[in-house]
Protein backbone atom coordinates (compact mmCIF):
# COMPACT_ATOMS: atom_id res chain seq x y z
CA UNK A 1 0.00 0.00 0.00
CA UNK A 2 1.41 3.11 -0.97
CA UNK A 3 1.99 6.01 1.93
CA UNK A 4 -1.01 8.01 -0.03
CA UNK A 5 -3.25 5.38 1.08
CA UNK A 6 -2.91 6.41 4.65
CA UNK A 7 -3.57 10.12 4.14
CA UNK A 8 -7.29 10.10 4.54
CA UNK A 9 -6.90 7.96 8.07
CA UNK A 10 -4.54 9.82 9.48
CA UNK A 11 -6.31 13.15 8.37
CA UNK A 12 -9.24 11.60 10.40
CA UNK A 13 -7.37 10.99 13.46
CA UNK A 14 -5.98 13.63 13.28
CA UNK A 15 -9.13 15.54 13.10
CA UNK A 16 -11.01 13.54 16.07
CA UNK A 17 -8.14 14.30 18.12
CA UNK A 18 -8.06 17.83 17.31
CA UNK A 19 -11.63 17.74 17.71
CA UNK A 20 -12.10 15.63 20.77
CA UNK A 21 -9.23 17.93 22.35
CA UNK A 22 -10.99 21.15 21.67
CA UNK A 23 -14.28 19.49 23.46
CA UNK A 24 -12.83 18.56 26.19
CA UNK A 25 -10.26 21.75 26.70
CA UNK A 26 -13.10 24.35 26.22
CA UNK A 27 -16.07 22.69 28.27
CA UNK A 28 -17.36 24.49 31.30
CA UNK A 29 -15.31 22.58 34.08
CA UNK A 30 -16.90 24.83 37.32
CA UNK A 31 -19.89 25.64 38.42
CA UNK A 32 -22.17 22.83 37.24
CA UNK A 33 -24.66 21.23 39.42
CA UNK A 34 -25.24 17.03 39.45
CA UNK A 35 -28.35 16.66 38.68
CA UNK A 36 -31.01 14.87 41.02
CA UNK A 37 -32.70 11.97 39.37
CA UNK A 38 -36.08 12.97 38.08
CA UNK A 39 -39.05 11.08 35.77
CA UNK A 40 -41.12 13.06 33.21
CA UNK A 41 -44.26 11.58 34.79
CA UNK A 42 -43.81 13.83 38.11
CA UNK A 43 -44.15 16.96 36.35
CA UNK A 44 -46.02 16.25 33.14
CA UNK A 45 -49.68 14.51 32.86
CA UNK A 46 -50.28 11.67 30.49
CA UNK A 47 -52.03 13.69 28.29
CA UNK A 48 -49.04 15.58 28.11
CA UNK A 49 -46.91 13.22 27.63
CA UNK A 50 -49.38 11.97 24.97
CA UNK A 51 -49.47 14.83 22.81
CA UNK A 52 -45.40 15.36 22.63
CA UNK A 53 -45.24 11.75 21.84
CA UNK A 54 -47.57 11.70 19.16
CA UNK A 55 -46.02 14.88 17.98
CA UNK A 56 -42.34 13.92 18.15
CA UNK A 57 -42.14 10.54 17.17
CA UNK A 58 -43.11 11.25 13.61
CA UNK A 59 -41.58 14.69 13.20
CA UNK A 60 -37.95 12.46 14.46
CA UNK A 61 -38.96 10.02 11.68
CA UNK A 62 -39.21 13.30 9.25
CA UNK A 63 -36.08 14.98 10.29
CA UNK A 64 -34.36 11.88 10.40
CA UNK A 65 -36.00 10.68 6.81
CA UNK A 66 -34.82 14.35 5.58
CA UNK A 67 -31.25 13.69 6.32
CA UNK A 68 -31.30 10.62 4.80
CA UNK A 69 -32.79 12.22 1.33
CA UNK A 70 -30.69 15.13 1.09
CA UNK A 71 -27.31 13.05 2.55
CA UNK A 72 -28.52 10.44 -0.51
CA UNK A 73 -29.25 13.37 -3.05
CA UNK A 74 -25.51 14.15 -2.10
CA UNK A 75 -23.74 10.99 -2.62
CA UNK A 76 -25.87 10.49 -5.72
CA UNK A 77 -24.40 13.96 -7.36
CA UNK A 78 -20.91 12.74 -5.97
CA UNK A 79 -20.58 9.24 -6.85
CA UNK A 80 -22.83 8.86 -9.94
CA UNK A 81 -24.03 12.41 -11.17
CA UNK A 82 -26.90 11.73 -13.81
CA UNK A 83 -25.82 12.67 -17.25
CA UNK A 84 -27.94 15.61 -17.32
CA UNK A 85 -25.64 16.81 -13.99
CA UNK A 86 -22.50 15.79 -15.79
CA UNK A 87 -22.96 17.54 -18.67
CA UNK A 88 -24.47 21.29 -16.71
CA UNK A 89 -21.09 20.55 -14.82
CA UNK A 90 -18.90 20.28 -17.98
CA UNK A 91 -20.84 23.38 -19.50
CA UNK A 92 -19.81 25.62 -16.21
CA UNK A 93 -16.43 24.69 -16.70
CA UNK A 94 -16.06 26.89 -19.76
CA UNK A 95 -15.80 29.59 -16.68
CA UNK A 96 -14.09 27.25 -13.58
CA UNK A 97 -14.95 30.22 -11.48
CA UNK A 98 -18.45 31.51 -12.65
CA UNK A 99 -19.04 28.43 -12.97
CA UNK A 100 -17.90 27.33 -10.24
CA UNK A 101 -20.20 29.93 -8.36
CA UNK A 102 -23.91 28.66 -10.29
CA UNK A 103 -23.03 24.80 -9.61
CA UNK A 104 -22.97 25.56 -5.96
CA UNK A 105 -26.08 27.41 -6.48
CA UNK A 106 -27.32 25.19 -8.11
CA UNK A 107 -26.16 21.75 -5.80
CA UNK A 108 -28.04 23.67 -3.01
CA UNK A 109 -31.38 24.69 -4.51
CA UNK A 110 -31.45 21.14 -5.66
CA UNK A 111 -30.82 19.12 -2.39
CA UNK A 112 -33.37 21.60 -0.94
CA UNK A 113 -35.64 20.57 -3.43
CA UNK A 114 -35.20 17.00 -2.47
CA UNK A 115 -36.24 17.42 1.00
CA UNK A 116 -39.13 20.12 0.52
CA UNK A 117 -41.92 17.10 0.21
CA UNK A 118 -40.75 15.75 4.26
CA UNK A 119 -40.51 19.56 5.31
CA UNK A 120 -43.66 20.25 3.70
CA UNK A 121 -45.60 16.98 6.00
CA UNK A 122 -43.50 18.90 9.13
CA UNK A 123 -45.12 22.14 8.62
CA UNK A 124 -48.37 20.22 8.18
CA UNK A 125 -48.21 18.46 11.19
CA UNK A 126 -47.21 21.18 12.99
CA UNK A 127 -50.34 23.16 12.29
CA UNK A 128 -52.72 20.47 12.99
CA UNK A 129 -50.78 20.16 16.76
CA UNK A 130 -50.94 23.68 16.67
CA UNK A 131 -47.76 24.75 17.31
CA UNK A 132 -47.15 26.58 13.97
CA UNK A 133 -49.07 29.36 13.13
CA UNK A 134 -47.81 29.90 9.55
CA UNK A 135 -50.30 29.19 6.57
CA UNK A 136 -48.59 27.68 3.37
CA UNK A 137 -48.04 30.92 1.83
CA UNK A 138 -46.03 32.11 5.07
CA UNK A 139 -44.31 29.24 5.18
CA UNK A 140 -43.10 29.17 1.26
CA UNK A 141 -42.21 32.61 1.40
CA UNK A 142 -39.90 31.70 4.31
CA UNK A 143 -38.84 28.45 2.67
CA UNK A 144 -38.11 30.34 -0.76
CA UNK A 145 -36.56 33.18 1.77
CA UNK A 146 -34.41 30.45 3.31
CA UNK A 147 -33.41 28.03 0.49
CA UNK A 148 -32.60 31.45 -1.74
CA UNK A 149 -29.59 33.16 1.28
CA UNK A 150 -28.32 29.53 1.38
CA UNK A 151 -28.15 29.17 -2.34
CA UNK A 152 -26.12 32.72 -2.53
CA UNK A 153 -23.87 31.36 0.60
CA UNK A 154 -23.12 28.19 -1.27
CA UNK A 155 -22.44 30.13 -4.79
CA UNK A 156 -20.18 32.06 -3.29
CA UNK A 157 -18.62 29.59 -0.80
CA UNK A 158 -17.94 27.36 -3.96
CA UNK A 159 -16.13 30.40 -6.08
CA UNK A 160 -13.68 30.74 -3.13
CA UNK A 161 -13.40 26.83 -2.27
CA UNK A 162 -12.24 26.17 -6.46
CA UNK A 163 -10.32 29.45 -6.43
CA UNK A 164 -8.11 28.15 -3.34
CA UNK A 165 -8.04 24.41 -5.20
CA UNK A 166 -6.71 26.09 -8.55
CA UNK A 167 -4.07 27.76 -6.67
CA UNK A 168 -3.21 25.64 -4.14
CA UNK A 169 -3.90 21.95 -5.35
CA UNK A 170 -1.92 20.27 -2.95
CA UNK A 171 -2.52 22.17 0.42
CA UNK A 172 -5.96 24.22 -0.36
CA UNK A 173 -6.90 22.65 2.70
CA UNK A 174 -4.91 25.21 5.01
CA UNK A 175 -6.62 28.56 3.34
CA UNK A 176 -9.95 27.22 3.37
CA UNK A 177 -9.43 26.47 7.47
CA UNK A 178 -8.87 29.99 7.30
CA UNK A 179 -11.53 31.11 5.56
CA UNK A 180 -14.12 28.57 7.56
CA UNK A 181 -12.68 30.56 10.60
CA UNK A 182 -13.08 33.95 9.24
CA UNK A 183 -16.57 33.26 8.16
CA UNK A 184 -17.85 32.12 11.16
CA UNK A 185 -16.72 35.08 12.61
CA UNK A 186 -18.35 37.74 10.15
CA UNK A 187 -21.14 35.89 10.10
CA UNK A 188 -21.80 35.44 13.91
CA UNK A 189 -21.40 38.81 13.96
CA UNK A 190 -23.89 40.34 11.07
CA UNK A 191 -26.36 37.79 11.17
CA UNK A 192 -28.43 39.25 14.14
CA UNK A 193 -28.31 42.90 11.83
CA UNK A 194 -28.33 41.78 8.52
CA UNK A 195 -29.80 38.00 8.45
CA UNK A 196 -32.27 37.83 11.16
CA UNK A 197 -34.52 40.83 10.06
CA UNK A 198 -35.39 39.23 6.59
CA UNK A 199 -37.26 36.45 8.72
CA UNK A 200 -38.65 38.48 12.02
CA UNK A 201 -38.99 42.17 13.68
CA UNK A 202 -37.16 43.26 15.96
CA UNK A 203 -37.68 45.67 18.37
CA UNK A 204 -36.15 47.16 21.91
CA UNK A 205 -37.94 46.02 24.77
CA UNK A 206 -39.69 49.23 26.06
CA UNK A 207 -39.08 50.98 29.44
CA UNK A 208 -41.27 49.25 31.85
CA UNK A 209 -40.66 46.37 35.03
CA UNK A 210 -39.42 43.88 32.38
CA UNK A 211 -36.13 45.92 30.98
CA UNK A 212 -35.78 46.86 34.12
CA UNK A 213 -35.51 43.09 35.25
CA UNK A 214 -32.89 43.00 32.37
CA UNK A 215 -30.86 45.98 33.56
CA UNK A 216 -30.93 44.56 37.38
CA UNK A 217 -30.07 40.95 36.56
CA UNK A 218 -27.17 42.42 34.08
CA UNK A 219 -26.16 44.72 36.58
CA UNK A 220 -25.97 41.97 39.18
CA UNK A 221 -24.15 39.75 36.65
CA UNK A 222 -21.39 42.41 35.94
CA UNK A 223 -21.85 42.05 31.83
CA UNK A 224 -22.29 44.44 29.56
CA UNK A 225 -25.57 42.37 27.79
CA UNK A 226 -25.53 45.08 24.92
CA UNK A 227 -29.31 45.29 23.22
CA UNK A 228 -32.31 43.38 24.51
CA UNK A 229 -35.39 42.89 21.98
CA UNK A 230 -38.22 41.41 21.73
CA UNK A 231 -39.04 39.24 18.43
CA UNK A 232 -42.27 38.61 17.08
CA UNK A 233 -42.09 34.86 16.66
CA UNK A 234 -45.85 34.27 17.27
CA UNK A 235 -46.24 35.45 13.32
CA UNK A 236 -44.45 31.57 13.29
CA UNK A 237 -45.05 29.71 16.30
CA UNK A 238 -46.96 28.83 19.62
CA UNK A 239 -43.39 28.18 21.19
CA UNK A 240 -41.32 29.86 23.64
CA UNK A 241 -37.38 30.87 23.32
CA UNK A 242 -34.78 33.18 24.09
CA UNK A 243 -31.46 33.26 22.79
CA UNK A 244 -28.03 35.10 22.46
CA UNK A 245 -26.81 35.98 19.40
CA UNK A 246 -23.70 38.41 17.87
CA UNK A 247 -20.68 39.32 18.69
CA UNK A 248 -19.14 42.76 20.19
CA UNK A 249 -21.50 45.71 19.09
CA UNK A 250 -23.97 43.64 17.76
CA UNK A 251 -24.50 41.30 20.49
CA UNK A 252 -28.04 41.05 21.76
CA UNK A 253 -30.18 39.13 24.24
CA UNK A 254 -33.39 38.45 21.88
CA UNK A 255 -36.97 37.12 23.97
CA UNK A 256 -39.55 35.61 22.16
CA UNK A 257 -42.76 37.83 22.39
CA UNK A 258 -44.63 34.40 23.50
CA UNK A 259 -42.63 34.37 26.66
CA UNK A 260 -42.75 37.81 27.32
CA UNK A 261 -46.86 37.45 27.79
CA UNK A 262 -47.59 33.73 28.64
CA UNK A 263 -44.85 33.44 30.99
CA UNK A 264 -44.86 34.91 34.63
CA UNK A 265 -42.35 37.68 35.55
CA UNK A 266 -40.32 34.84 37.67
CA UNK A 267 -40.00 32.71 34.72
CA UNK A 268 -38.89 35.49 32.72
CA UNK A 269 -36.33 36.57 34.68
CA UNK A 270 -35.07 32.73 35.25
CA UNK A 271 -34.89 32.58 31.05
CA UNK A 272 -33.38 36.15 31.09
CA UNK A 273 -30.89 34.94 33.78
CA UNK A 274 -29.76 31.87 31.69
CA UNK A 275 -28.98 33.95 28.77
CA UNK A 276 -26.78 36.16 30.84
CA UNK A 277 -25.33 33.36 32.06
CA UNK A 278 -23.95 32.78 28.73
CA UNK A 279 -23.00 36.36 27.90
CA UNK A 280 -21.20 36.21 31.51
CA UNK A 281 -19.14 32.89 30.24
CA UNK A 282 -18.38 34.11 27.00
CA UNK A 283 -19.90 31.43 25.39
CA UNK A 284 -20.29 33.07 21.35
CA UNK A 285 -16.46 33.41 21.15
CA UNK A 286 -16.02 29.96 22.87
CA UNK A 287 -18.14 28.67 20.00
CA UNK A 288 -15.60 30.76 17.71
CA UNK A 289 -12.39 29.44 19.31
CA UNK A 290 -14.14 25.76 19.38
CA UNK A 291 -14.29 26.21 15.87
CA UNK A 292 -10.88 27.56 15.08
CA UNK A 293 -8.99 24.81 16.16
CA UNK A 294 -11.05 22.22 14.91
CA UNK A 295 -11.41 24.02 11.19
CA UNK A 296 -8.04 23.35 10.05
CA UNK A 297 -8.21 19.66 10.19
CA UNK A 298 -12.01 19.40 9.31
CA UNK A 299 -10.59 20.95 6.10
CA UNK A 300 -7.80 18.30 6.11
CA UNK A 301 -10.36 15.82 5.93
CA UNK A 302 -12.41 17.28 3.31
CA UNK A 303 -9.75 17.58 1.22
CA UNK A 304 -8.58 13.99 1.50
CA UNK A 305 -11.90 13.24 0.54
CA UNK A 306 -12.16 15.03 -2.29
CA UNK A 307 -8.65 13.53 -3.52
CA UNK A 308 -10.61 10.14 -3.27
CA UNK A 309 -13.91 11.31 -5.20
CA UNK A 310 -12.94 13.39 -7.65
CA UNK A 311 -8.95 14.22 -8.44
CA UNK A 312 -8.04 17.32 -9.89
CA UNK A 313 -5.64 15.77 -12.32
CA UNK A 314 -8.38 13.78 -13.52
CA UNK A 315 -9.31 16.60 -16.41
CA UNK A 316 -5.50 16.64 -17.05
CA UNK A 317 -4.51 19.96 -16.61
CA UNK A 318 -4.22 20.07 -12.71
CA UNK A 319 -6.68 22.80 -12.49
CA UNK A 320 -10.15 22.15 -10.62
CA UNK A 321 -13.16 23.50 -11.80
CA UNK A 322 -16.99 22.73 -10.76
CA UNK A 323 -16.80 19.22 -11.51
CA UNK A 324 -15.34 18.78 -7.99
CA UNK A 325 -18.19 20.19 -6.25
CA UNK A 326 -20.61 17.75 -5.54
CA UNK A 327 -17.36 15.44 -4.17
CA UNK A 328 -16.50 18.53 -1.81
CA UNK A 329 -20.34 19.16 -1.11
CA UNK A 330 -20.63 15.40 0.22
CA UNK A 331 -17.48 15.37 1.94
CA UNK A 332 -18.37 18.99 3.83
CA UNK A 333 -21.59 16.77 5.27
CA UNK A 334 -19.72 14.04 6.14
CA UNK A 335 -17.06 15.73 8.16
CA UNK A 336 -20.07 18.18 9.14
CA UNK A 337 -21.75 15.48 10.23
CA UNK A 338 -19.27 14.22 12.60
CA UNK A 339 -17.91 17.06 14.16
CA UNK A 340 -21.32 18.33 14.84
CA UNK A 341 -21.58 15.28 17.56
CA UNK A 342 -18.76 16.64 19.18
CA UNK A 343 -20.00 20.64 19.04
CA UNK A 344 -23.01 19.24 20.27
CA UNK A 345 -21.61 17.48 23.15
CA UNK A 346 -19.82 20.71 24.14
CA UNK A 347 -22.96 22.37 23.58
CA UNK A 348 -24.62 20.86 26.33
CA UNK A 349 -22.29 21.45 28.77
CA UNK A 350 -22.23 25.13 27.72
CA UNK A 351 -26.26 25.19 28.89
CA UNK A 352 -25.73 23.13 32.02
CA UNK A 353 -23.46 25.95 32.73
CA UNK A 354 -25.98 28.19 32.06
CA UNK A 355 -28.93 26.47 34.03
CA UNK A 356 -26.81 27.02 36.90
CA UNK A 357 -25.96 30.35 36.92
CA UNK A 358 -29.70 31.34 36.07
CA UNK A 359 -30.62 29.37 39.77
CA UNK A 360 -27.61 31.13 41.47
CA UNK A 361 -28.62 34.59 40.43
CA UNK A 362 -32.29 33.73 41.01
CA UNK A 363 -32.39 31.64 43.82
CA UNK A 364 -35.92 30.55 42.64
CA UNK A 365 -35.79 26.72 41.33
CA UNK A 366 -39.44 26.53 41.14
CA UNK A 367 -39.80 29.77 38.57
CA UNK A 368 -36.71 27.39 36.96
CA UNK A 369 -38.77 24.37 36.95
CA UNK A 370 -42.02 25.76 35.81
CA UNK A 371 -39.91 27.08 32.95
CA UNK A 372 -39.36 23.87 31.88
CA UNK A 373 -42.20 22.44 32.30
CA UNK A 374 -43.82 25.34 29.82
CA UNK A 375 -41.33 24.99 27.16
CA UNK A 376 -41.46 21.31 27.27
CA UNK A 377 -45.32 21.61 26.56
CA UNK A 378 -45.57 24.72 24.74
CA UNK A 379 -42.20 23.39 21.81
CA UNK A 380 -43.68 20.02 22.20
CA UNK A 381 -40.17 18.42 23.14
CA UNK A 382 -39.45 15.36 24.31
CA UNK A 383 -38.67 15.73 27.98
CA UNK A 384 -36.73 12.36 28.36
CA UNK A 385 -35.40 11.51 25.04
CA UNK A 386 -33.71 8.33 23.45
CA UNK A 387 -30.21 8.38 24.71
CA UNK A 388 -28.37 7.80 21.65
CA UNK A 389 -30.38 10.49 19.93
CA UNK A 390 -29.70 12.74 22.68
CA UNK A 391 -25.89 12.09 21.93
CA UNK A 392 -26.28 12.85 18.37
CA UNK A 393 -28.38 15.57 18.07
CA UNK A 394 -29.16 17.39 21.64
CA UNK A 395 -27.87 20.83 21.51
CA UNK A 396 -29.05 21.40 25.48
CA UNK A 397 -29.48 18.80 28.40
CA UNK A 398 -33.11 17.11 28.56
CA UNK A 399 -35.83 18.82 30.25
CA UNK A 400 -35.90 16.02 33.37
CA UNK A 401 -32.07 16.77 33.72
CA UNK A 402 -32.39 20.49 33.68
CA UNK A 403 -35.43 19.90 36.41
CA UNK A 404 -32.63 17.62 38.08
CA UNK A 405 -30.76 20.72 38.35
CA UNK A 406 -33.26 22.74 39.85
CA UNK A 407 -33.86 19.90 43.07
CA UNK A 408 -30.26 19.99 43.67
CA UNK A 409 -30.28 23.29 44.22
CA UNK A 410 -33.24 23.35 45.76
CA UNK A 411 -32.51 20.91 48.07
CA UNK A 412 -28.86 22.29 48.92
CA UNK A 413 -29.83 25.69 49.61
CA UNK A 414 -32.67 24.44 52.18
CA UNK A 415 -29.82 23.14 54.06
CA UNK A 416 -27.73 26.01 54.07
Amino acid sequence: MQSRDFRLPGAVVVAALATGAATLVLRPRSGLIQAAPAKAQGYFSPAQLDRIHDYVGPQRALGLGGLALTGGALALLALRPPRVVRRALERASARPLLGSAAAGAGISLGVAAVGLPLAAVSHSRSVDFGLSTQGWADWAADVAKSDAIAAVFAGGGALLLVALIRRSPGRWWLPAGVAVVALGAVFTFLAPVVLDPVFNRFTPLPAGALRSDVLGLAKRAGVHVGQVYRVDASRRTTGANAYVSGLGSTKRVVLYDNLIQRYTRPEVRSVVAHELGHVKHQDVPRGLLWLAIVALPATLVVQRLVERMAPVDDRGDGRAGPWVLPAAALSIALVSLATGVASNALSRRVEASADAYALRMTHDPVAFIGVERKLTTDNLGDPSPPRWLELLFGTHPPAVERIGYALTYERTATRR
